[in-house]
């Protein structure tokens, strides 16, 4: 799911891709508004499940994180208002989301996006977080019990 969604450099809020066009894309706005408009190529689009949160060993896809995320708010938007919160009420609230980030290359700006991002998904009723790729392992495995 998170393949469609999409966020567009210097443009607030996400995203959803409707089509194809000859040297652009058809997004949809993810607001009450749900504008359509072209995104072309020579804006900075990336999809959702592209994006990865630098951790001490290694990188967490942001689908992984969203999950997290997701479990730990039972679901639920955050409440913590990203605005107004403090670089220190930042870090903490994301170290119990994922408890190995990089404290030194993920910025108090990326966490406010990160919980931004969350909010607009859950807020469009977006809860599914996985890839085509997660699910497509996945499915081998249970069809390997199954057969055993």
């Amino acid at each position: 799911m998170l393949k469609t969604i999409l966020s567009i450099a210097g443009k607030p809020g996400l995203y959803k891709l409707i089509s194809n066009g000859k040297n652009m894309l058809i997004v949809e706005s993810l607001n009450e508004e749900k504008k359509r408009f072209p995104a072309y190529g020579h804006e900075k689009i990336i999809s959702l499940a592209d994006i990865a949160m630098y951790t001490d060993n290694d990188e967490v896809p942001l689908p992984e994180v969203l999950t997290a995320l997701k479990e730990k708010e039972n679901g639920a938007a955050v409440t913590l208002n990203p605005k107004k919160a403090k670089s220190a009420e930042l870090f903490d609230f994301f170290a119990e989301v994922l408890p190995e980030f990089d404290r030194e290359r993920v910025y108090p700006n990326d966490i406010k996006k990160l919980i931004s991002w969350y909010n607009i998904l859950i807020e469009n009723g977006i809860t599914d977080f996985t890839t085509e790729t997660e699910e497509e392992a996945e499915a081998p495995e249970a069809d390997a019990e199954t057969k055993e």
